[in-house]
């Protein structure tokens, strides 16, 4: 019997080689993962079939294949990963395909709140309680699994784990690097309530002494769809300032949530420019505008240069323009204001090096769901950057599919933009939309299968690991449908 683990070293092989060819398929791959700068290696080349299989590392899954066989490991790792992603139609799959999936991996059985088989490991290894399973300890697996939402008949069972958890030495503060490195942390509260919106478990942090100050808990209490967690949260005693919750609650619109913040002592003046910038940005309602007002946002403080007046105007936020003091805007801010209104002179273009930093985004920034493409086209007709990346990788394309809108993505589609652009968090345009299926707060409301139908007709690749990889049943069934009559568009490789 062929050893998994050689075939996999020849796959690395055979990419090392391509790529020092300059195979444009294998560049792509690399950059996928970018698993450092500098020169690669062969242990690159292995770490990239490992990210390709779902895997962090190479010794990872070269253990967990050495230990369980390929095909098991294979299901394992993919059951960790729905986990923590919350695709929890995928987790439900695995399990029923391979009940016993879970036991003999103890972070998996606390995430599945699966009591029984927890309290017998205790019982003869209650070090297992404080022992890292992966990148975590069991408290941090049971905080950041969303089984919840499916399973709400094992709320109990769930808040017995994690007694038994910290009657033997877990604690409830405990976190893990946000990033490799990382000095920052994300803790259990976080995790249960930002992550997997798990309020019931949240509020038992809460009352055995979880930190609310955590640095992540507040913020992503504006994003629960409700305002409870919020308010649980706020009970507890935390300082918003800092947190930047105050401009998230915006993002929503929500004046309840944006009073909630202020009377609990947000501070609309901090950081870089004021909240009011944010307000025109966002295009908030006239309660949450007339809020920051009251609660001593100041007018006059600049943000890289432009003023929250400019920002009104140029956002295309009349509103707002009419509660501030007109300002003089510059040469640039005028004509950017101009094409907010679709009142550009013919021949009139903008130098896009003199536009202030605040608006080298705005193409991207310009992007939303009631977005009737005129704004977005006087800007480009303007002669602003339509296929810039952001400070996160993101160009306009991806994010028209991240936020779901067929309309705006097939208008950037239109542009010829790099459709092989790989984005910070090693996202390709592809992966990006499935991304946002799953996670975008308003996915509910936006036509992913469209977005998806135009980038695949555009050409782009699809790689076999998306089709498995999406948690979305009805996005999953689209793939494997469209790479069924469309084989010679399916590649083998993809990072998802």
């Amino acid at each position: 019997m062929t050893d998994p683990l050689d075939t996999l070293r020849k796959q690395a092989k055979i990419l090392h080689k391509s790529y020092e060819s300059g195979t444009p398929d294998a560049i792509a791959r690399v950059a996928l993962v970018n698993p450092r700068a500098g020169d690669f290696k062969r242990a690159d080349f292995l770490h990239v079939i490992a990210r390709e299989n779902n895997f962090p590392s190479w010794p990872q899954m070269k253990t967990a294949i050495e230990t369980q066989g390929m095909d098991r490991a294979a299901k394992q790792q993919r059951l960790k990963i729905a986990l923590y992603h919350g695709q929890v139609q995928v987790v439900q799959r695995l399990i029923w395909e391979t009940p016993d999936l879970a036991d003999d991996a103890f972070g998996l059985q606390v995430a599945l709140f699966d009591w029984p088989a927890v309290r017998d490991v205790l019982a003869y290894d209650p070090a297992a309680a404080t022992r890292t399973y992966g990148p975590r300890r069991p408290i941090l697996h049971l905080a950041f699994s969303k089984m919840l939402k499916i399973w709400p008949e094992k709320q109990a069972d769930m808040i017995a784990i994690a007694e038994a958890l910290v009657a033997h030495g877990a604690d409830v503060n405990d976190g893990y690097p946000a990033e490799p490195g990382s000095t920052h942390m994300l803790s259990a509260l976080y995790g249960a309530l930002g992550h997997a919106g798990n309020m019931p478990l949240a509020k038992w942090l809460l009352d055995r002494g979880a930190n609310p100050d955590d640095g992540e808990s507040l913020y992503h209490a504006t994003e629960l769809g409700h305002h409870d967690g919020l308010k649980m949260l706020l009970a507890a005693g935390p300082n918003p300032k800092g947190t930047n919750a105050l401009r998230r609650a915006m993002d929503f619109d929500d004046p309840v949530m944006v009073k909630m913040l202020l009377d609990a002592g947000a501070d609309p003046n901090e950081g870089m420019g004021t909240a009011l910038h944010h307000a025109a940005l966002r295009r908030c309602g006239a309660p949450i505008c007339a809020m920051l007002l009251a609660a001593g946002a100041d007018q006059n403080i600049l943000q890289n240069g432009i003023t929250a007046y400019g920002a009104a105007r140029v956002y295309r936020h009349p509103e707002l323009a009419k509660l501030l003091t007109p300002v003089a805007l510059s040469a640039e801010e005028e004509l950017l204001a101009l094409a907010a209104e679709n009142n550009v002179p013919a021949g009139r273009f903008i130098d896009p090096a003199k536009v202030p930093p605040a608006y080298a985004d705005i193409v991207r920034q310009m992007i939303y769901p009631d977005q009737d493409l005129t704004h977005l086209k006087a800007l480009i007709a303007l002669g602003m950057p339509w296929d810039r990346p952001d400070p996160s990788g993101l160009p306009p394309v991806q994010i028209a599919g991240w936020e779901g809108l067929p309309e705006t993505l097939a208008y950037f589609l239109s542009l010829s933009p790099d459709l092989s652009h790989i984005n910070g968090y090693g996202g390709t345009l592809l992966s990006t939309i499935i991304h946002g299926s799953e996670n975008n707060p308003y996915r509910a409301e936006r036509d992913y299968l469209a977005c998806l139908r135009l980038v695949l007709n555009a050409g782009v690749a699809l790689p076999k690991r998306a089709i498995s990889f999406s948690g979305v049943p009805e996005i999953s069934e689209f793939l494997a449908e469209w790479a069924a009559q469309h084989p010679g568009q399916v590649v083998s490789h993809g990072v998802f």
